[in-house]
């Protein structure tokens, strides 16, 4: 028997851990079983026709709010070339409407709700005639004829009996690796599915030590945890840090999604202790609004948050990720700006503005009316607008969502970022501001390249800024362009090349030799991997107007921000 499971991901470098569990643990039939996995970048005509050449006996789908569209474009057609073939739905986005989607889609047999590995054996022991009905199976709405039966939910399982799927890494090369330790959420935030499911579960730690050690040992780049809240359960979440910290083989990254205000002192010393760049902690403020977090239901602490986000800073060696969602209930504009002020302040490594999604089966859904909630009927069914916020506000923050991704989250303009933000009420306001501008001169209608985003930064600033410091804007956009790359054409504000011939040949010949802590930077083959620039500020202390020479040096970059390495050879 030939059995298809298909992901449909968003990107090529994502992998699908849900169709990898299910083949891992229908073991009795895993030679049966092919994955076969797309992305919604591809044409479905071209995903049709590779699923036609593998000739399935039986067809099963991954769905989510961000590839259904494109599952459902391929159930339309896939049954005019197998009339005849089962074809079987799973994953958040057909589970809670089960009932619905087969009547949608008289080309579907059934839908499996939820978790998915026990329930997928079963069925493949149907298909195999070792099960008489398909009524003997918990955890699926199934078609007989214009029938639709809907079978009860199956209780959840033990974690630890889902089998290790990685036994084979060249199926993930060039690709994010996903893992999980727990499954199921302690909190009941309204806009997530995990609300709904209670049962919060761990996998054995000895499981867990010795998979993260099968990542270790195969140097796999980036391990993502897909934990809902790593950090709930303290003592697994301490143990698996400190394993990670021992037995660090200097190239892995671990992703983590935690909640801040839980982190106690013991945990901030042991990972403030670990490599730059080990692990990356992912936070989801969402508001800071107190009536907005009350009626979501979450529980969050900003203040102790902001204080804990703070702290891990301060060491350098984590990079951190915090989150806020627009259109929540209670939010405005003006208090949005607020929450975006409030995170903002803290300095993470990224901050994402994201847009509230209306899931299916979320208590979000159930208080639309209530909340004025208009939401896209196309996944991923995002807010449109709500009583409290406007579609014109709504167009506001996707503009500033946009300016924040260029200009703040890319990591490539930080220090001019920074200091802009005296020329304005607040960042938000700038953000704003720099929105419009783009709107104003047609800029959010092209792509541009890199250089082009530092020229229309400084087409900016010389609308905002006085003259008298513009000088100092064109030395920090030159210092963070240099931050990230050795150019040779320089843009029209960074002027001619600050350091002469005679100046260099000195450097190199004469005054770096002799210095014990630069010296090594006049070696020949070394020159190709830096560069020199005289600055008339003092761009990486104070900015105050005092010359200033400084090497670049490209080898030893910041694992966080990717920043070369900066020395000072005078000021």
């Amino acid at each position: 028997m030939k059995v298809i499971l298909t992901a449909i991901n968003a990107k090529y470098i994502h992998s699908n851990l849900a169709v990898y569990c299910l083949r891992a643990y229908a073991k009795p039939y895993r030679e049966e079983i092919t994955i076969a996995e797309y992305t919604i970048n591809q044409q479905t005509d071209d995903i049709l026709m590779d699923l036609y050449k593998q000739k399935p006996d039986l067809l099963c789908f991954s769905c989510y709010i961000w590839n259904i569209e494109y599952v459902e474009s391929i159930l339309r057609e896939i049954k005019k070339l197998f009339p005849a073939l089962p074809v079987w739905l799973g994953g958040p986005e057909v589970s809670y409407d089960a009932q619905d989607v087969l009547k949608r889609f008289p080309q579907v047999t059934g839908v499996i709700k939820g978790e998915g590995e026990e329930t997928f054996l079963e069925l493949m022991d149907y298909y195999h005639g070792k099960k008489d009905d398909l009524s003997q199976i918990d955890g699926i709405t199934w078609r007989s004829g214009e029938t639709i039966t809907d079978n009860p939910w199956r209780p959840v399982m033990d974690l630890s009996k889902v089998p290790f799927v990685y036994d084979h890494m060249e199926d993930f090369q060039h690709k994010i690796i996903y893992y999980e330790s727990s499954r199921g959420c302690p909190f009941s935030c309204s806009y997530c599915l995990s609300s709904i499911d209670k049962c919060l579960r761990f996998r054995d730690l000895s499981l867990v030590k010795k998979e993260l050690q099968f990542f270790i040992d195969h140097k796999v780049p980036q391990v993502k945890f897909v934990d809902r809240t790593f950090n709930c359960n303290r003592t697994h979440a301490m143990a698996i840090w400190r394993y990670l910290k021992e037995h660090d083989n200097g190239v892995t990254n671990f992703h983590f999604e935690v909640a801040a205000d839980l982190l106690n002192e013991e945990e901030l010393q042991l990972i403030s202790d670990m490599r730059p760049g080990l692990i990356q902690l992912e936070i989801g403020v969402q508001s800071t609004n107190p009536e907005t977090i009350r009626e979501i239901h979450r529980t969050m602490d900003f203040k102790k948050v902001a204080g804990i986000v703070k702290k891990i800073n301060e060491g350098h060696n984590i990079h951190q990720h915090l989150d806020l969602i627009a259109g929540l209930p209670y939010e405005d504009l003006q208090s949005f700006a607020s929450s975006f002020n409030d995170v903002y302040k803290v300095r993470p490594e990224q901050l994402q503005l994201g847009f509230l999604k209306v899931l299916k089966g979320s208590h979000m859904e159930k208080k639309k009316h209530e909340y004025g909630l208009v939401y896209k009927d196309t996944p991923p069914y995002e807010v449109l607008y709500t009583k409290w916020l406007p579609y014109e506000d709504m167009m506001t923050l996707k503009s500033i969502e946009n300016m924040v991704e260029i200009y703040y989250n890319s990591g490539q303009f930080a220090n001019t970022m920074e200091y802009l933000e005296h020329e304005f009420s607040s960042p938000f306001h700038m953000y704003q501001c720099l929105g419009n501008f783009y709107e104003e001169k047609g800029y959010h209608k092209m792509n541009h390249s890199r250089i082009a985003s530092y020229e229309i930064l400084e087409e900016f600033i010389c609308r905002y800024a006085g003259n008298e410091s513009l000088p100092l804007y064109r030395e920090l956009l030159t210092y963070d362009l240099y931050l990230r790359e050795n150019i040779k054409n320089r843009p029209s504000f960074s002027g001619e090349y600050t350091v002469n011939k005679d100046e260099l040949y000195d450097l190199y010949d004469n005054i770096l030799p002799k210095n014990r802590e630069l010296s090594a930077y006049a070696n020949k083959n070394l020159r190709k991997m830096s560069h020199i620039e005289k600055f008339q500020f003092d761009v990486a202390g104070d900015g105050s107007r005092k010359e200033t020479l400084l090497l670049f040096d490209y080898q030893k970059r910041d694992p966080l921000n990717r920043q070369a390495y900066v020395v000072r050879i005078w000021r």
